[in-house]
């Protein structure tokens, strides 16, 4: 395990985020997209690219981060956010096209821990109480963490964890901080842990008793190509993109909203 003094420094950097978004030129559609959708919206993209001859770019990072950089005025044309709170921000800024607003996935809360020492498979979030060291995404903006924090809150456990946590940029930092052994566990989505194969989910939190986790998406007013990139919306939320997303363990919502 390691020591206090390096989890600290962990955390700093890992609270550390790039602030600007990529200039790719013209001709290009940004997409930004929460990071917790990498593993499958980047060969998405390619085949969206190979499907249709319209060049994709990816910036991919937590939402806050990403929303941030849309008010800042970067040149995106898509943005996939990991909630509502995120989206919400561009769209009271005005720089939403409203119609275009669409809830693509859902996710689910795990507990996971490195592969060793192995740690037995739990029914119930106490087992949270059992770690010295948990990673989560920053509970006061990046989603993975305000709703880690909004669950553990109803539970009765943040106050009895909050000084074991240790804070990173994004879900995809707290799972690759986990990965490391840096920490004896993490709260992360149940698609990172089905994505890695250096840690052991050992308690998933009931879809019905956790927060509801959504990822809303839109076309931003300020797109260099509304039209391809509608068409590319259009692909995300068509079968073959919603299979990727099922079999990767995203959880496809029964009503569109």
């Amino acid at each position: 395990m390691r020591s206090a003094g390096m989890l600290t420094m962990l955390a700093a950097l890992s609270l550390t985020a790039c602030g600007r978004a990529p200039d790719p030129g013209p001709g290009v559609l940004i997409v930004s997209a929460a990071s917790s959708l990498t593993t499958v919206v980047e060969p998405l993209a390619e085949a969206f690219e190979r499907d249709t001859g319209i060049a994709i770019e990816l910036n991919l990072a937590a939402s806050s981060t990403l929303a941030s950089q849309v008010l800042a005025g970067a040149p995106v044309d898509v943005f996939i956010s990991a909630d509502q709170i995120q989206m919400d921000r561009v769209a009271a800024a005005g720089l939403l096209r409203p119609a275009t607003r669409t809830v693509l996935l859902s996710n689910q809360l795990v507990v996971v821990t490195p592969l060793e020492p192995p740690v037995l498979p739990a029914t119930s979030p106490d087992v949270l109480a059992s770690f010295e060291r948990i990673a989560i995404a920053e509970p006061v903006a990046v989603p993975a963490g305000v709703y880690t924090r909004a669950y553990l809150e109803s539970v009765g456990l943040w106050r009895r964890l909050e000084d074991r946590l240790v804070p990173t940029r994004s879900v995809r930092a707290a799972l690759v901080t986990v990965e490391s052994g840096a920490v004896d566990a993490g709260i992360v989505y149940r698609t990172d842990a089905l994505s890695s194969g250096k840690v052991t989910q050992v308690y998933a939190v009931p879809v019905a008793d956790g927060p509801e986790i959504v990822y809303p998406a839109a076309v931003t007013a300020v797109s260099s190509d509304s039209a391809a990139s509608e068409r590319l919306l259009a692909y995300l939320s068509g079968p073959d993109a919603r299979a990727s997303f099922e079999s990767a363990g995203f959880i496809l919502p029964k009503a569109r909203r």
